[in-house]
């Protein structure tokens, strides 16, 4: 015999500092000042093409609601705008180093949740575009996103710069550091806890604002359970607790979107995903009973997608679980690095949640492919709590904004080190500013990209071409 997985296992390993030199040998075919380049392409019609696209498959009555969230602001249009800005990066240099990308990173997308231990954790929070691909598209997008929310805030350029600036230095840092870490450490290390946090809140000297605000975050998510969701989208109706409707946001309905009935689509659901869960969580999940389901609306890019929320009851009323099925489609990366194959686009989504995320949901598990689609599961609570951008009340302020700049740049560089080499990216990104400067010249561009392309998403809702909701989303 051969023995050749023996042998893949006794091969000579590289050393970190090997391995660095092969990240800092990619720079002499895709140089760091390269992934600055992008040249505004202004009043193009082709990106309501893609939007029209992203209506296949959604439900109809939603979709003026996606497209009314998106209308808000540029900042709501770059969120639901993923599939825009993947066409974009395409054709741009790129280093050849693949992670596990978020594949929608934005500055919202990051957020609290729980681990199986009920430890507190941050990090990113949305995985529906999740795929391998190289690492700098996630870092392109998050800086656009940055000096567009920037914008939004009523900022000027100096300020989405150093939101930029901080997020690219955090970055190569906690590279650096991942870098030398030992394997079983940087899994340890991805714990992104309370502990942690507050050891960075100290070395990166976070103003009074910014740990307040920090603080109130962390008791926020910590309230953000099954318990405190009962009260808020359920209501006593005759003998049992039912979820309350608000359509169309919330809403029971006895069909899914090819009118095959929703009872029937649930069962075989529920079949595969307990199948995809350990056997533990399997007997566990069994203990409860499915009192009732309803669709719900969820996010920005995610709307008229298939989305249902499931009320289960294990001792009594006082024992609640609240899971979010929610549909999965090909991820808007795939087309870009044909390489990747995934037969399951509802596994590829749990997968690249698990691999990337850390501390994932006890119940996360996926579904096989039920009447033309597939879901993920997972809780729809459990100590979550994200980072809204915003003038409203408990959105994060313009002061608070640059120190979480900073943690941004750690959740998605320990996100990377996971799925990725850290050392061939530490090598890549190097210790100078180089990469900064890059990423805050294309920022600065796409913004001006995204402002041009939402003035177009406009001007088509006003003439009628994209329906849209006037009022209530």
């Amino acid at each position: 015999m051969a023995h050749e997985t023996l042998k893949s296992f006794q091969r000579e390993r590289q050393t970190p500092e090997e391995r660095m030199a092969l990240g800092k040998s990619v720079r002499s075919k895709t140089p760091r000042s390269s992934l600055g380049d992008y040249k505004a392409q202004l009043h193009r019609s082709d990106v309501l093409k893609i939007l029209k696209a992203q209506t296949k498959d959604r439900f109809p009555d939603l979709i003026p609601i996606r497209h009314a969230r998106m209308a808000k602001n540029p900042f709501a249009f770059f969120r639901g705008g993923a599939a825009i800005m993947a066409r974009d990066l395409a054709p741009l240099p790129s280093p050849a180093i693949t992670v596990q990308l978020c594949g929608d990173m934005h500055i919202s997308n990051f957020g609290f949740f729980s681990t199986t231990e009920q430890r507190l954790v941050f990090g990113i929070n949305d995985f529906d575009e999740t795929f391998p691909g190289n690492f700098d598209w996630d870092l392109k997008r998050l800086a656009a996103s940055a000096t567009i929310a920037a914008k939004h805030l009523g900022q000027n350029e100096s300020y989405g710069e150093e939101l930029v600036r901080r997020m690219a230095k955090s970055y190569r840092n906690y590279m650096f550091e991942y870098a030398q870490t030992p394997y079983i450490e940087l899994i340890r290390a991805s714990y992104l806890d309370e502990k942690s946090l507050i050891a960075h809140v100290s070395n990166n000297g976070f103003s009074e604002t910014g740990q307040r605000y920090l603080q109130k975050q962390i008791s926020k998510a910590q309230q953000n359970n099954n318990q405190g969701v009962l009260g808020k989208i359920t209501q006593r109706d005759g003998d049992q607790v039912k979820i309350i409707d608000n359509p169309p946001f919330v809403s029971h309905l006895e069909r899914n979107l090819y009118g095959a009935p929703l009872i029937d689509v649930l069962d075989q659901t529920l079949e595969g995903y307990k199948k995809s869960l350990r056997p533990d969580y399997q007997q566990l999940l069994q203990r409860y009973r499915v009192v009732d389901y309803a669709r719900k609306v969820v996010g920005i890019g995610s709307v008229g997608l298939g989305c249902w929320i499931l009320y289960m009851e294990g001792l009594d009323e006082g024992d609640p679980l609240f899971l979010q099925f929610k549909r999965a489609l090909p991820s808007v990366l795939a087309p870009y690095f044909p390489r990747q194959k995934f037969t399951s686009q509802s596994k590829r989504v749990v997968y690249g949640q698990q691999l990337i995320q850390g501390a994932p949901d006890i119940f996360l598990g996926y579904s096989g492919v039920v009447n033309n689609s597939e879901c993920y599961i997972r809780q729809l609570r459990d100590m979550k709590g994200g980072i809204s951008i915003g003038t409203d009340k408990g959105d994060i302020g313009i002061n608070e904004l640059p120190d979480f700049a900073s943690l941004f740049g750690w959740a998605i560089a320990n996100a990377h080190a996971r799925s990725g080499d850290p050392a061939v990216l530490a090598g890549y990104c190097g210790k100078s500013e180089k990469l900064d400067d890059a990423l805050v010249r294309f920022a600065k561009t796409y913004t001006e990209q995204n402002d041009s392309d939402y003035e177009v998403f406009i001007e088509a809702i006003r003439c009628g071409s994209l329906p849209c909701a006037e009022d209530g989303y």
